[in-house]
């Protein structure tokens, strides 16, 4: 005896609510494709850049050449809008399903939620191996399984185009034929069931159409922010617009950029003067990821160190630990006890040490010289470039005068130009308070001199404050920038770099 399974079979309801997961999937891939098309000068690059698993080498080849990320990106943008259109008409949704399954694939190789690996995503909630990407690709698995498009789509219409083409038979069999193809002929009900899903294409329309209605009106109706306050979408410069790279020469074998990122914005000390919110506001913006995506546009720049206070060498260390980015740290080594800050500094990883400028100010008044001398000798027992701060020229000129070399110098420098700088003792605004004095002693000197506080914490135009350092000396500079400036910034130095620098001292680096 015999037995025979019944086949698998779903009800109407359950047909439609499979075909509604389909349209839902396909609306998602043709916002997200059409997004892209309209925004002007979208590409994959930062998105291909970040990721860190698997495929990462081969997502950094692709950045690495332009034709290739240009062909990436339109395959993307055209691939999203073909799979999503296809998905809600029903056509071709077996292998649209398959084609969205590889698409997500890849997104979820560059992104996946893994712990360590979450850098570079904005994500509204919180996962753990499992996000939507993932859902949305098991979803498309299940209409593979169960393809909708044959019963609710415009497969159906196709499945009957194809029962219709005549096959050639012996005559003899001609008479049967004929009750068939009466049979596949459509009727008016398999029409209305073929575009079915045809009405949600025209309400995505008419929503998109609605949606760029509105963001024309803020578009012509939102003022400058120059002119007023205003909720205007703020768009900064971005790698596309760079000019090149800050190039980068040694300081006892290390090789460093000539502009290093100052760290004290990402640390949070803002020295924004009187705006006594402004420290928390920096410090609110600039999360981990921020300062992550900070530190990877500055080497995409060029910029290879950052200059910091120990306190950030757990942050720095993470991001090498992620192997997002492989920026060097200077240690300032700041605080009471400089030689067990040095000692932490050189635990974690710092390319160059040196005795921070309001340490070594301190020392010099308080007749502990020797103490920077201890300090020069500890850092160079490690290996490492040491180097002397201050803010005043006194301190450098009592540490030579006391045959301290070190391997560099750091030693503010900027104008006082400003409008604020005439009233130093009402707040934290001047950084320099001899400048001719400083360029003049600092033109002596022969070991490499890091200038900074270029920008007096923000109130000197970049313009002025790069060209007057580099001219009056410096062989490096130090600067504090948000990441929005960066890619400016970089482009500033270069011209100064390049141009007609009316510079006496020669290059000591």
């Amino acid at each position: 005896m015999s037995t025979s399974k019944s086949p698998f079979t779903l009800s109407g309801w359950q047909i439609a609510v499979l075909a509604l997961l389909r349209v839902a999937i396909g609306w998602h891939f043709l916002y997200e494709g059409l997004s892209k098309l309209f925004t002007p000068g979208w590409t994959a690059e930062g998105f291909l850049t970040s990721s860190r698993w698997v495929l990462s080498d081969a997502f950094q080849w692709i950045v690495a050449h332009p034709p290739v990320l240009r062909a990436v990106d339109l395959l993307n943008m055209w691939g999203l809008c073909a799979i999503g259109l296809c998905l809600i008409l029903g056509l071709f949704s077996r292998l649209t399903s398959f084609a969205g399954m590889a698409l997500i694939a890849f997104y979820y190789a560059a992104h996946p939620p893994l712990p360590n690996l979450d850098f570079g995503m904005s994500r509204e909630g919180s996962y753990l191996i499992v996000d939507k990407n993932l859902v949305e690709l098991f979803a498309l698995f299940v209409l593979t399984v169960i393809p909708t498009g044959k019963t609710a789509g415009l497969d159906r219409l196709l499945a009957r185009r194809r029962a219709k083409r005549p096959v050639q038979q012996k005559p003899a069999a001609a008479a049967t034929a004929a009750p068939a193809l009466e049979a596949a002929a459509p009727d008016r009900r398999a029409v209305i069931k073929s575009l079915a899903t045809t009405p949600f294409l025209l309400a995505f329309g008419a929503a998109l159409v609605h949606k760029r209605q509105l963001e024309s009106h803020e578009e012509k109706n939102l003022v400058d922010a120059v002119s007023r306050a205003t909720i205007k979408t703020f768009n900064f410069t971005s790698l596309k617009d760079l000019k090149g790279q800050i190039p980068s020469v040694p300081i006892r074998g290390v090789p460093f950029s000539r502009v290093i990122l100052g760290g004290n914005l990402i640390g949070g000390w803002a020295h924004a003067r009187d705006l006594i919110y402004v420290s928390k506001l920096v410090k609110a913006y600039h999360h981990r990821d921020k300062v992550f995506e900070t530190f990877l546009l500055a080497e995409k720049c060029g910029i290879n160190a950052i200059l910091t206070n120990p306190i950030l060498c757990d942050v720095i260390n993470e991001y090498w630990k992620r192997r997002i980015g492989k920026i060097q740290f200077i240690s300032d080594c700041g605080g009471e006890d400089v030689l067990e800050r040095i000692k932490v500094s050189i635990d974690k990883g710092a390319a160059a040490c040196y005795v921070q400028g309001q340490t070594a100010d301190r020392l010099i008044n308080d007749g502990e010289v020797d103490v920077i001398g201890k300090a020069l000798e500890l850092i160079r027992q490690n290996g490492l470039p040491a180097g002397i701060g201050g803010h005043y020229i006194k301190t450098i000129r009592a540490c030579v005068e006391h045959g301290l070399q070190p391997d560099f110098w750091m030693k503010t420098l900027h104008p006082k130009n400003y409008w604020s700088s005439r009233h130093p003792e009402e707040c934290d605004n001047v950084f320099c308070y001899e400048p001719e004095e400083t360029v003049a002693f600092m033109r002596d000197r022969k070991e490499p001199w890091i200038a900074f506080k270029t920008l007096a914490a923000g109130a000197i135009d970049p313009k002025e404050g790069f060209q007057y350092a580099f001219e009056n000396g410096a062989d490096f500079l130090c600067v504090g920038m948000y990441d929005f400036q960066l890619v400016d910034n970089t482009n500033l130095a270069l011209s100064i770099l390049n141009g007609n620098l009316n510079r006496q001292r020669p290059w000591m680096a």
